[in-house]
């Protein structure tokens, strides 16, 4: 019998699966793909160009990602991210206007209108929500109330975009972006809590992590898909791929049982490591209740688009990370990384990589519009809004009809429904993006944390 089984072999399962055997836990990991790493992956197109088919980069905010690099070897192919990824831009009136980073810069900026910005002087006198209220807040409401309306419209809808493919409307403040509520609850303000964290970002530092505001954004020479494959290449003998489960079954002595085809695996804890819509399917038969809450996460389709032009068909500087898009400025894309820029040594001598997303809670229909269509509507924008000359000369597309899972309001019960069926369904467990945090360096600190309390925890004779 197995100490641990984790179906799902995403980044959350693979790390997960990296920490447990690394201690030396009798587990093996169940994948029903072909390789690890979930919709992180990384390839050279026939241009030569680095396509990414998910997340880009990740940041060094917290130092679980670091050990994790560094215990796979994999310190000396980390790239950090040009100085010129410090430049961002956001589309108002057609144009792209540079995100001020200084207060000078914001009081110059033409992204933001005069009212906006004396609106902004007053957050410090809104009063702040009830510390024990019950409702939660969406994003959108949040913003409005601090801060106004134009600021909802032309910086907080394009990052939510960024970050979730989402919705501000839809979002829950105190789940999506917990760190804004609590500067609300523990100042009373955005303003003075930013002034006043210094003490507490100082703090963090001696204790190793690194303060968001200077945490740099890296990758790797060869994309963020050498995380899974390392730990691929490292534990492949307890890694079992193409292997979807089809049921859970939990035994009389509290261990489980997984069947896959015509395999079983017998073990004295299961960790599901998939999308949530999965974990619901082999938890109805345990825990009804957790199983509806898992399957009422909503996951917008999002598209990928990987474009190589040559440099002289662009007539853009692309000095920068990137550009956001508000949903107010009625384009079809939600942004587009300035790859080749963010780590130059993605695109060939010549040329240039374009990383263009679509889809999302905002306009889900169109990450599924097809290659071809799809193909056609990223030039379109690319022209209208980095002046390319030229059609693009690869392009590579990737789909993922479930995305990124929206922490939405009334996310604090799906919470509630997992702590319950931890607590009723002793040795399973739940790992993933849909809780804990949906960047890939959340996803390794949710990871290493569970490791941490399983082994504190195991029998396993091995160990």
């Amino acid at each position: 019998m197995l100490s641990s089984l984790i179906i799902g072999g995403g980044i959350s399962g693979a790390a997960l699966l990296h920490y447990l055997a690394e201690a030396g836990d009798d587990v093996m990991l169940l994948e029903k793909g072909e390789r690890l790493g979930g919709v992180i992956g990384s390839y050279r197109n026939e241009a030569g160009a680095l396509v990414e088919t998910g997340p880009n980069s990740t940041q060094t905010s917290n130092p679980d990602f670091l050990h994790l690099v560094a215990s796979l070897g994999l310190l000396d192919q980390m790239v950090e991210a040009d100085p010129l990824a410090r430049n961002r831009y956001i589309l108002r009136g057609g144009k792209l206007h540079p995100v001020p980073m200084s207060p000078p810069a914001f009081l110059r900026s033409s992204l933001f209108s005069a009212s906006a910005k004396l609106r902004l002087l007053r957050e410090p006198f809104v009063g702040p929500a009830p510390a024990d209220s019950a409702q939660e807040e969406s994003v959108a409401e949040f913003v409005r109330r601090r801060i106004g309306m134009e600021f909802l419209e032309y910086a907080i809808n394009p990052f939510v975009s960024g970050v979730y493919a989402g919705r501000p409307e839809r979002l829950s403040l105190r789940h999506a972006f917990p760190k804004l509520h609590a500067l609300e609850q523990q100042y009373g303000s955005l303003i003075r809590g930013a002034i006043r964290g210094g003490r507490a970002r100082r703090q963090a530092a001696k204790r190793g992590q690194v303060p968001r505001d200077r945490a740099k954004l890296v990758s790797f020479r060869e994309g963020m898909g050498v995380i899974p494959a390392a730990i691929e290449a490292r534990w492949g003998r307890q890694i079992r791929l193409g292997a979807q489960v089809d049921r859970l079954e939990r035994q009389a002595d509290g261990s489980w049982l997984a069947a896959s085809g015509g395999d079983i695996f017998r073990a004295q804890r299961v960790i599901l490591a998939t999308d949530a819509g999965t974990a619901a399917g082999l938890l109805e038969p345990h825990h009804a209740p957790a199983a509806q809450s898992l399957r009422g996460i909503e996951y917008p389709p999002v598209a990928v688009a990987v474009s190589t032009y040559r440099r002289a068909d662009i007539r853009h500087p692309l000095d920068g990370f990137g550009m956001l898009i508000p949903e107010v400025e009625n384009r079809k894309i939600l942004g587009v990384i300035f790859s080749s820029t963010l780590f130059p040594q993605r695109a060939p001598q010549g040329m240039v990589t374009l990383t263009t997303f679509l889809g999302g809670a905002r306009q889900p229909e169109v990450a599924l519009l097809g290659q071809d269509r799809l193909r056609q509507l990223v030039f379109g924008e690319h022209a209208a809004l980095l002046g390319a000359a030229a059609p693009p000369r690869t392009f590579n597309l990737s789909v993922w009809p479930r995305g990124i899972p929206q922490y939405n309001v009334g996310y604090g019960g799906v919470l509630r429904a997992i702590e319950a069926a931890a607590k009723d369904l002793p040795g399973l467990h739940l790992v993933g993006n849909y809780h804990g945090g949906v960047s890939v360096a959340d996803c390794v600190k949710s990871a290493r944390a569970l490791a941490a309390t399983l082994l504190a925890h195991t029998t396993n004779p091995n160990r």
